[in-house]
Formats: C-alpha cells, sequence, structure tokens
C-alpha cells in the first residue's frame, strides 16, 4: 500500500513551527507495518492545495490530510479535496449541533465561522472529534483509494486516529514490519558505502537506508512480512547479520544505543572506570558519558582544562612538552590522559585537546585539528583528528571520537 501524508498549514512552511503529525503518524502506520511513502508540506493558498491533494490522490493509495479543517477563512482542505474528487460538500446538522453543545459546555456562544465545520463531503465516513470541532473525514472511491482527513491540533488528531482510523485500517488487513539501526563510527559515508556495496536489498520485503550525522554514520533496515511478525523480524536480523559482518568494529550499536551507552555497558561489564581530561570540548565529553544513568559506576572525575596552567597543575603535563610541542599536539593529549588516569586513580585515562575555532588556527595546526589520548596500565594510544564544522560540531566530532578511541580499546583486550 502507497500512502502519503499532506501536512497543510502555511506556518508549517516557517521556521517557528514543527510539523509532529507526520511524525506521530508515521509511527503508528509502522506498528501496523505500513509504510509511509512521502510526505508533502503545503501551505493554505487553494491552488496549491488541490494541486498536492491531486498529485497524491493519483499516485496513493492512501492520502492522510492533516490541518485546515479549522474555522477561519485560511481553512480550505474540505474545500480543496471536494473539488479534486469532484465531490460536493454536505451541511450536517448534527454536526452543527456538536458543534453548539460544545460551546455551552463552556458557556460560550458558537462564532458563526464554525457553521462550514459541519460541511462533510459527500459519501464521506464522519469521524468525531472528542477534543475540539473539527470532524474529521474518512473518504473511499473506486478502485479502493482511501483519503483521510484530519485536524492539525496533535491532541485532536492523535484521540480521533486512535478511536477511528487505526481500528478502520486493521480491519483492511495488515502487515508486519520490523526495523533496526546499526550505528557506526570513524567511518565516512564513502567508505561505508564501499564497504556495504552489494548488499543493499533488491527484493520488495527489506529497505536499507544510509543517513549520515557528525561522527556518526546509521544504516536503517526494514522488513515486511504479509504472514507474520516473527517472519519480517527474521529478514530484518538477517539483513544485519551480513551488514555487521562485512562492516565489522566500526558498528558500535545495533539496538539504538549511543556510544556513550555503549561505553557505558562496556565498562560496567568490566568493572572498570575512566576519568576524563579536556580542552577544546570544554565538558562535553564528560557530560557525554554522565547523561547515562548509573554511570557512576565507571565514571570517577573530569577535568575541563582549557589553559596551559591548569593542564600543569591539575593534570601534571610537564611545561616543557607545552612549550616544545604546544597544547595542542600529540605529546600533550597523552599527558593529559596519563596525568587524569594519575589523579583518579582510574584504569583508564581519556583526553582531549584541540582548536574548535572559529579562530585560534594555524597553517600548521588549522580549526578542526584535535588530538584525542587513552592511557592504560598497558598502553599509551593517541590518534589525531581532523574536523569540519562550526565550533559545536568540532566539539561533538571530537567527544565522538574520544568515545570510539575508548570502546575500540575496551573491545580489544580480554576481560582480567
Amino acid at each position: 500500500m502507497k500512502i502519503h501524508i499532506l501536512a497543510v498549514g502555511s506556518e508549517l512552511l516557517t521556521p517557528f513551527f514543527r510539523d509532529t503529525d507526520s511524525l506521530y503518524l508515521t509511527q503508528r502506520l509502522n506498528d501496523l507495518g505500513l509504510e509511509v511513502s512521502a510526505k508533502v508540506t503545503i501551505g493554505d493558498e487553494s491552488e496549491n492545495l488541490q494541486a498536492a491533494v491531486r498529485d497524491s490522490w493519483r499516485a496513493a493509495d492512501l492520502t492522510f490530510v492533516t490541518g485546515g479543517l479549522g474555522p477561519t477563512d485560511d481553512d480550505r482542505t474540505r474545500e480543496a479535496v471536494a473539488e479534486v474528487l469532484g465531490r460536493p460538500l454536505r451541511f450536517e446538522e448534527n454536526l452543527l449541533r456538536a458543534i453548539e453543545e460544545r460551546f455551552r459546555r463552556r458557556n460560550k456562544i458558537m462564532p458563526p465561522a464554525n457553521r462550514k465545520q459541519a460541511e462533510v463531503i459527500e459519501g464521506a465516513i464522519v469521524l468525531s472529534n472528542a477534543a475540539g470541532t473539527a470532524p474529521g473525514q474518512w473518504i473511499e472511491a473506486e478502485g479502493g483509494k482511501i483519503i483521510v482527513l484530519l485536524p492539525g491540533p496533535p491532541a485532536e488528531l492523535q484521540a480521533m486516529c486512535e478511536a477511528h482510523v487505526w481500528p478502520r485500517l486493521s480491519a483492511c488487513g495488515r502487515s508486519f514490519l520490523a526495523r533496526k539501526v546499526l550505528k557506526t563510527a570513524g567511518l565516512t559515508e564513502s567508505e561505508l558505502e564501499s564497504l556495504i556495496s552489494g548488499l543493499y536489498p533488491r527484493d520488495p520485503e527489506r529497505r536499507l537506508t544510509v543517513l549520515a550525522s557528525p561522527g556518526q554514520i546509521e544504516m536503517h533496515l526494514a522488513a515486511f512480512s504479509i504472514r507474520s511478525a516473527a517472519e519480517a523480524e527474521a529478514r530484518v536480523e538477517a539483513l544485519a547479520e551480513h551488514l555487521q559482518t562485512r562492516v565489522g568494529e566500526p558498528v558500535f550499536s545495533d539496538d539504538g544505543a549511543d556510544l556513550e551507552e555503549v561505553v557505558g555497558r562496556l565498562l560496567r561489564a568490566r568493572g572498570e572506570t575512566v576519568a576524563v581530561a579536556e580542552s577544546c570540548t570544554g565538558g562535553l565529553l564528560c557530560r557525554r558519558l554522565t547523561l547515562v544513568p548509573g554511570s557512576s559506576a565507571y565514571f570517577l572525575e573530569g577535568f575541563v582544562t582549557y589553559g596551559n596552567r591548569a593542564k600543569i597543575e591539575h593534570l601534571g603535563v610537564p611545561a616543557d612538552i607545552l612549550e616544545s610541542h604546544g597544547s595542542v599536539s600529540s605529546e600533550t593529549a597523552a599527558a593529559m590522559a596519563a596525568g587524569v588516569r594519575r589523579t583518579a586513580r582510574s584504569d583508564y585515562g581519556l583526553a582531549v585537546t584541540g582548536i574548535a575555532g572559529p579562530s585560534g588556527g594555524t597553517v600548521e595546526k588549522p580549526v578542526g585539528l584535535a588530538y584525542l589520548a587513552l592511557v592504560d596500565r598497558d598502553s599509551v594510544l593517541v590518534e589525531r583528528g581532523f574536523f569540519l564544522g562550526d565550533r559545536a560540531r568540532i566539539q561533538l566530532q571530537s567527544s565522538q571520537q574520544a568515545l570510539d578511541l575508548l570502546r575500540r580499546r575496551l573491545i580489544s583486550r580480554p576481560v582480567s
């Protein structure tokens, strides 16, 4: 079944409003084993609205239109859909009385503008609105096509869907959908693409989408079955297994966990601890580690040593290292990690130093350069990172590489 969502409202085309209705509809449709093919946001202009409805009506089996059912002059969804379908609007006296009663219960008189909310497209099934004045409409046509008109306010839309829409769709028959997300670190999108080349599913029962974000590339998997949830789950797990085998160590999560949570699990399982020293990330690394509930079991302490004096006094970084190599160097990062491990008496010392910008860079050490260091009882590991973007993006990616450095060390060491 091909499904479209049309979100109506000129306010949704500004930076001040989010279309949360589409997110809810997509989630609940997925619960029914149904996948959305397209989402479109349209302003309130009648011509554009009719064009969007017409395109969706032709292409989709099921179309949801959200918003534009209110009482004001710019609420034009009913009229636009009626025009596209070539059906008249009929006035429902019982709907008008229900709307008037809702106002009476609030000790108010219904304004004349609300009369238009009692207009229904010929042949539509009225979906009552327990949370507002705008009724929804369920319209079926020859060939099995369905268009559903829903109010825009999220509380009204969700209550209406739970009461009327999802039971109707369930009765129409359903499939089963299973999803899984594999998260990777340390790879670019093109590097990941080269690794998984040839593994994109060619059958209609499975999907694979690659999504990139700073410091992390995700593989979103979906599988369908018309027979059972178990079959859908087996299909998505088989695809995940192939991908994990091909990509290997960079896959850090297959259950939705973020990198700091994965690191926390590993430390807890090993009964080991970590302490952190930061410069350019300004406490972000500590914050990410301590966002995880129960992190006090493995996170001991952290230092934000922004200046050289702080690195010397709190971490014991030798002054000659700072003078010879600078605060942003592999030598300084290693000394910071060793110093925080020694001070905290932790199993691991993790450090990051770099240039987050937008100023402070040089030709030799440009903005975006970072050094990540990890020290334990057996080794000193230092990595160089170079990240593009604004200050916040550079800080995030620096913290991500530092956490991944710790993760890779943890999975490579046998538990003592």
